[in-house]
C-alpha cells in the first residue's frame, strides 16, 4: 500500500507548512512501509553524469544487504535542479530515492513528499552545520546532506592571469581582450546574476509566506543604487573580453581555448583541469567596478540532498538506501569519481578534499555567500532583464524602467 493517501495541499496549508506549522494528522495515516513480498523494488533518481557512480553505490548496497531481500533497484537519470518538477508531476509514482538541490526542500516538505529523517541526531552530528541547515525546515531534518559544493567561484588560466590580476574582474576583462579571448559568466540564470547585486546593500529573498519574494534591486537610494549595478552590467556586456554563456558553452570555450577564465561550479572542475593542465587555477570571485568603488562579488551557496519519497511502498528500505548513498565512504567515492565536495565532516576534512583547488576556492568564497532561498517568480524576470542588456536594449526603455519591471516580476504574488 502507499505511504500517503493524498498529495496536493490547499494553498493556505502550503503556506502554513512553509512557515513552520507542521500537521500532526500525518501520524494517523497508513504506515505500511514494507513490501508485501520478499521483493524490494526501488527507483533511484540522480544526475545523468552520476550514473557510473550511482551504479557502484547501488551494487555496494545490494552486497551489504545480500540475503535480506530480493532487490530490484533501478537507476533513472533526472536533473537535480528539476527533480521537484518531475516528482510533483506524479508524486505517488515518483522515485523512491532522489537527489535534489536544497532550494526545492520547502516545497517538497509542504507537499508531503518528505517526512522527518529518522536518526536525525546521527546525521546532524556527522555533517557540516550549514549542510544540515540546508536540509532542514524549522530545525527538522527532512533530507540527507550529500554535497557541500553547489556554489560557484572563479576558474582562471594561470598562463594569462597572476594572483593580483584575478582580484579584479575589470582587469581580467582587459587581459582577455588583449589576447582576443573571453572571460565568461552566465547571465541567463539569476543564480549567477545574484553575484552582482548580492554585496551592494540591495536585497532579494523569500517572504515569510515561503512563496513570494521581496526585492530592492531597483532602489534609488543608498550608496549603491539599482541603476549603478545595471550600468556596470551594461559596461561588462559591451566589453570585448566578456561572454555570457551557459555550462556547456563554458566547457566548450575552455576546451577550444577561447575562454581563459569564467565563473562556474565545481561540477566542471575535472573538465577544466584536463583542458588547462598545470595552468589550472581556482579562486574566490573577484570584485567589480560599481558606483566608483570596488564591490566584492557575492554568490548563492547550495547543497545537494538525498530525499526519500513519503509515498514509497518500501519506505524503510528506501531510507536505508538513501543513508547508504550519503554515508561517509560513498561521499568520498563521489569526490574521487566526480570531484564533488562532501557534506560529511570526516570526508570533507580529508587531505584529498582540502587540497583540491575548486573546494578551496569555494571555501574562500563562502565568506561572501548565502543560502539560496528564492520563490519561483525570481528566475524569469531576471533572465528577461539580462537578455535585454546583452542585446543592447531593443525595448528602448530606460535602465530604471527595466529595473522596475524586473522587480515587479520578482515580487509578484
Amino acid at each position: 500500500m502507499k505511504r500517503k493517501s493524498s498529495i496536493w495541499l490547499p494553498a493556505l496549508l502550503l503556506a502554513v507548512l512553509l512557515t513552520g506549522c507542521q500537521s500532526n494528522g500525518l501520524d494517523a495515516l497508513e504506515d505500511d512501509r514494507t513490501s508485501d513480498s520478499g521483493t524490494v523494488s526501488l527507483t533511484v533518481w540522480g544526475a545523468e553524469e552520476d550514473e557510473e557512480l550511482l551504479r557502484q553505490i547501488i551494487d555496494g548496497f545490494e552486497a551489504q544487504y545480500q540475503g535480506q531481500a530480493d532487490f530490484q533497484i533501478t537507476y533513472e537519470p533526472q536533473s537535480e535542479s528539476h527533480c521537484m518538477d518531475a516528482l510533483m508531476a506524479d508524486l505517488e509514482n515518483g522515485a523512491d530515492v532522489f537527489a535534489f538541490a536544497d532550494d526545492q526542500l520547502n516545497t517538497l516538505v509542504a507537499a508531503g513528499a518528505l517526512e522527518p529523517v529518522e536518526n536525525a541526531d546521527v546525521v546532524k552530528s556527522s555533517n557540516l552545520p550549514e549542510a544540515v541547515l540546508a536540509a532542514s525546515v524549522n530545525d527538522t531534518l527532512y533530507a540527507l546532506p550529500l554535497t557541500a559544493d553547489n556554489g560557484y567561484f572563479l576558474y582562471y588560466n594561470k598562463q594569462y592571469f597572476s594572483e593580483q590580476d584575478i582580484a579584479s574582474f575589470d582587469r581580467m576583462l582587459e587581459i582577455a581582450a588583449e589576447h582576443e579571448k573571453k572571460v565568461s559568466m552566465e547571465w541567463s540564470s539569476g543564480w549567477y546574476v545574484y553575484s552582482l547585486f548580492g554585496n551592494t546593500g540591495l536585497t532579494v529573498g523569500l517572504n515569510d509566506d515561503g512563496i513570494t519574494n521581496y526585492c530592492t534591486w531597483n532602489s534609488t537610494e543608498g550608496d549603491i543604487k539599482g541603476i549603478d549595478v545595471a550600468r556596470s552590467m551594461q559596461n561588462m556586456a559591451l566589453h570585448p573580453g566578456f561572454m555570457s554563456t551557459d555550462d556547456a558553452g563554458f566547457v566548450d570555450g575552455v576546451k577550444n581555448h577561447t575562454i581563459i577564465a569564467g565563473i562556474n561550479g565545481v561540477w566542471n572542475a575535472v573538465a577544466v583541469e584536463q583542458a588547462w593542465g598545470k595552468n589550472f587555477g581556482a579562486a574566490k570571485l573577484p570584485s567589480y567596478s560599481c558606483a566608483g568603488q570596488q564591490v566584492q562579488m557575492a554568490s548563492f551557496s547550495g547543497y545537494k540532498l538525498i530525499g526519500v519519497n513519503a509515498y514509497s511502498e518500501n519506505w524503510d528500505w528506501a531510507s536505508k538506501l538513501a543513508e547508504w548513498i550519503a554515508n561517509e565512504e560513498n561521499q568520498k567515492l563521489r569526490f574521487t569519481l566526480r570531484g564533488q565536495g562532501p557534506s560529511n565532516t570526516n570526508a570533507a576534512a580529508s587531505e584529498e578534499v582540502q587540497s583540491a583547488p575548486a573546494i578551496t576556492a569555494l571555501l574562500e568564497q563562502s565568506e561572501y555567500s548565502c543560502l539560496q532561498r528564492i520563490g519561483g517568480n525570481y528566475w524569469d524576470p531576471v533572465s528577461a532583464f539580462t537578455a535585454d542588456i546583452l542585446s543592447g536594449n531593443p525595448s528602448g526603455k530606460s535602465l530604471q524602467e527595466r529595473l522596475d519591471t524586473m522587480v515587479e516580476g520578482i515580487t509578484a504574488p
